[in-house]
C-alpha cells in the first residue's frame, strides 16, 4: 500500500450516482485486489449508513482470514492478535471507523481475506462483505540445484525468478582433490536459472561447491544463508565405451607397487585430468569443421580457410550456408552461370538478363554479310562491356553490394556497366 503526497489536487468532473444499498462498506486500506501490500501495513475499513439509522456498534464484526479481529464486547473490541499500537475504533452518528494492526506482520505473498458483518441500528439493513488483498514478497530466493553443463559452464536453478545485479559474486570451492581452482567470469539470468562462464575447466566428476552472494528476486530480496549454497559434480565430457587410456594402468606394476604414499597415484592423476581435456577436444573436432553443428566463432575461421573474398555482413545461417557454396562460386567464376548464383544467394533476386553494353554487333556464326552484319566497335570498354539487369529497383546498399559481387565474379578483361535497376 503505496502513501502518495500531492502537493495540490484538482477535481474536474464529479460524478455522482444513487446508492440504495444500506450500510456501505468505504474507505479500506489496503483496497480490494491491491498488491503488494507491507507486511506490517494496518487494516483500515469504516461501515457507513446513507440512511438515518446509523451503524450498530454492536452487530459488526471483522474477520482476516477467518480469525476473528474485532466484536462489540463488554471491554475488548479488537482483539489481541489484531491490537498493535495503531489499531482504533471511532464512531459517529453515520459511520463506524475500524483500524486494525496485526501484533505479528502479514506473511509474505500471501492472499489476505477481510470479511465484514455489520447492521443498521435496528437491524433492518444487514452487510456481509468479503474483500482481500496480497502482501508485498518480503522471501528470499533460494538455490535449489547446481549443474555443470561443459568443462567451463554451470546452470544455477532457484526456486523464483531471479536477478544478477554487477555486485553478485559466485564463490567455487573444490571439495575433492585433485582439483582445479575456478572462478565465475560472466553470469547471465533468464527467468529461474542463472548461467555461468567459468574461467577454466572443471576437475571432472570432483564434487564442488559454489557459493551465491548478491542475487536478489525481482522484489529485491537477496539469497539468504543456508539456502545460497550448492554443490555439483566437475563436468565429464563424453567419451567412447570402448577407450581405456588411463595413464595409471599404463605405468609399470612395480612402479605402482611401490606407490605405499599415494603420492604418485596423485600426480598421475592430474596428468590424467589434462589427458581426459586433451582427448575430448580432440572427440569434439568434428564438430568444429562441419558446416551445420560448428560453433559460431569457428564460422569466421572457416570461411577465412575458403579464402571468402565477400566482407558482406552475414548472419550465422548465412555464413553457413556461404561455406557450402564457395567453392562452387569459385568454379563458375567468370560465367554468366556463376553472376547470376551469387547475386541470387547475397541479394535473394533473380537476374532477368546479362546484356552486352554494344548490342547491335555481329554474332559469330548467326549474322549474314549484308543482312544484319553490324561492324562492332573498336574501342576496347565498348567491345568488352556488359549490363547486368535485375528484376526490380535496387537500393543503395544493394547496389553497392551488387557492383561488388560483378566485379569479383565477371571475366577480367570486361567491364561492368552501372545497372539501370540502381
Amino acid at each position: 500500500m503505496a502513501t502518495v503526497e500531492l502537493p495540490a489536487l484538482y477535481v474536474d468532473t464529479v460524478s455522482l450516482f444513487a446508492e440504495t444499498r444500506r450500510p456501505l462498506l468505504l474507505n479500506r486500506a489496503p483496497s480490494p485486489e491491491e498488491e503488494d501490500v507491507p507486511v506490517d501495513a494496518a487494516l483500515e475499513l469504516e461501515v457507513v449508513d446513507v440512511g438515518v439509522d446509523g451503524i450498530a456498534r454492536a452487530a459488526t464484526r471483522v474477520w482476516v482470514d477467518g480469525v476473528l479481529a474485532f466484536e462489540c464486547g463488554d471491554s475488548v473490541e479488537v482483539q489481541p492478535a489484531f491490537a498493535g499500537p495503531l489499531a482504533e475504533v471511532t464512531q459517529t452518528a453515520d459511520t463506524l471507523r475500524v483500524v486494525l494492526h496485526p501484533a505479528v506482520p502479514l506473511a509474505s505473498q500471501a492472499t489476505v481475506s477481510v470479511r465484514v458483518v455489520s447492521a443498521t441500528a435496528g437491524g433492518a439493513h444487514l452487510l456481509d462483505e468479503t474483500y482481500t488483498f496480497t502482501v508485498e514478497d518480503r522471501t528470499a530466493p533460494r538455490l535449489v540445484v547446481a549443474q555443470a553443463l561443459a568443462p567451463k559452464s554451470v546452470r544455477l536453478a532457484f526456486d523464483e525468478d531471479v536477478r544478477v545485479p554487477p555486485t553478485a559474486r559466485f564463490t567455487f570451492t573444490p571439495r575433492g582433490a585433485p582439483a582445479v581452482p575456478v572462478a565465475s567470469l560472466e553470469a547471465a539470468a533468464d527467468g529461474p536459472l542463472v548461467h555461468l562462464i567459468l574461467d577454466t575447466e572443471l576437475t571432472p566428476d570432483v564434487v564442488y561447491e559454489v557459493r551465491v552472494e548478491g542475487v536478489t528476486d525481482a522484489h529485491y530480496n537477496p539469497v539468504l544463508a543456508p539456502y545460497h549454497r550448492a554443490t555439483f559434480s566437475g563436468f565429464r565430457p563424453a567419451r567412447p565405451p570402448a577407450r581405456s587410456f588411463q595413464l595409471w594402468d599404463m605405468l609399470p606394476r612395480h612402479n605402482r607397487r611401490d606407490d605405499v604414499t599415494g603420492d604418485l597415484h596423485r600426480f598421475i592423476s592430474c596428468l590424467q585430468e589434462v589427458t581426459d581435456l586433451l582427448l575430448a577436444d580432440l572427440d569434439a573436432f568434428p564438430d568444429i569443421f562441419d558446416l551445420e553443428r560448428a560453433p559460431e566463432s569457428f564460422l569466421d575461421a572457416i570461411l577465412q580457410d575458403l579464402g571468402n573474398p565477400f566482407a558482406f555482413e552475414l548472419d550465422v545461417l548465412a555464413q553457413r550456408r556461404l561455406a557450402s557454396v564457395l567453392v562452387d562460386m569459385y568454379q563458375q567464376k567468370g560465367t554468366a552461370l556463376g553472376l547470376r548464383n551469387a547475386i541470387r544467394f547475397f541479394l535473394g533476386i533473380e537476374v532477368r538478363a546479362i546484356s552486352p553494353f554494344a548490342s547491335d554487333t555481329l554474332v559469330l556464326g548467326e549474322s549474314e554479310l549484308g543482312v544484319d552484319w553490324v561492324l562492332g566497335p573498336s574501342e576496347r570498354f565498348a567491345r568488352y562491356a556488359f549490363n547486368v539487369e535485375v528484376e526490380r529497383l535496387l537500393s543503395p546498399a544493394e547496389c553497392q553490394r551488387l557492383r561488388t559481387l560483378v566485379e569479383y565474379l565477371k571475366p577480367a578483361h570486361t567491364v561492368s556497366v552501372r545497372p539501370t535497376t540502381c
